[in-house]
């Protein structure tokens, strides 16, 4: 089916998802909003991440959208079950396929996960995976220092490190053997948080598990795109089209010609 997936993330990081939708399904076309002039979603009132979801989804809908991808964990957490009883297409979220992930991966059943203030006290992981293994212990920490790092391109370097390293202190110093990174932010400063956590903590993103639920409900629904074709992604932010291009280009290793960015602000009200 020609209709494009629809993705939304409160900025740059459901481009992490993008990132493996492309992978896994390169003939799909894909409409991605990044909402990041009111990024980081993690600290608003619930109220604020229902009215700011809703106007990206309500966006994306006039394109003709065949699924509907929530990349942000808080979002995700706040919006996911009333969008997939209000919408007539298949909505998907990032927090069952990284539960999923962490559930195959953990061996001594220990499972950590950090997120934004409003993904960890949702208690959404938490509640998911208790629900599919009541006998895990799960570790959460809220790490609201992440994604201004990551919004600001800086992936690296030694004030990257540092923030980081003071951030995940208080969980590497429990015995949790898998990570997941509740916020689809975080796979941008994987490499960092991976030297930090150290050899014995499996790092999870929910990025190809997400991508992998995507393509399964495509197939089972009869919705794939099956034709020889390169698709146009479209990606509209409502901040700086600068900024979002390089990050865009950067993690999705494509280049400037195919990244067509177009700047929403006059079209998703701002607060």
């Amino acid at each position: 089916m020609e209709r494009p997936i629809g993705v939304i993330d409160s900025g740059v990081g459901g481009l992490t998802v993008v990132s493996e939708l492309i992978r896994q399904l390169p003939k799909e076309k894909i409409i991605y909003i990044g909402d990041t002039a009111r990024c980081p979603y993690g600290p608003r009132p619930t109220d604020e991440v229902r009215q700011y979801t809703w106007e990206m989804i309500d966006y994306l809908l006039l394109h003709d959208i065949k699924m509907l991808v929530i990349a942000c964990n808080t979002a995700t957490a706040v919006v996911l079950e009333e969008a997939k009883k209000s919408l007539s297409i298949p909505v998907v979220g990032v927090i069952h396929p990284g539960t999923v992930a962490a559930l195959k991966i953990t061996k001594n059943d220990h499972v950590g996960v950090i997120g934004t203030e409003g993904t960890i006290n949702s208690r959404a992981y938490d509640r998911e995976i208790k629900r599919i293994n009541s006998e895990i212990t799960v570790e959460s920490l809220a790490c609201p220092k992440l994604v201004p790092l990551v919004e600001q391109g800086k992936f690296s370097g030694s004030e990257a490190k540092e923030i980081i390293e003071a951030s995940l202190a208080p969980i590497l110093a429990t015995s949790i053997d898998s990570l997941i990174l509740g916020c689809t932010h975080y796979p941008l400063l994987a490499p960092l948080i991976k030297e930090i956590a150290g050899k014995r903590i499996e790092i999870i993103s929910s990025g190809e598990e997400t991508a992998r639920e995507v393509s399964a409900l495509l197939y089972h629904q009869n919705l794939l795109f099956t034709e020889e074709r390169k698709p146009e992604h479209i990606f509209y932010t409502t901040g700086p089209r600068q900024t979002f291009s390089q990050i865009a280009e950067q993690w999705l290793r494509l280049g400037k010609n195919d990244v067509k960015t177009i700047n929403l602000s006059e079209k998703i009200k701002q607060q």
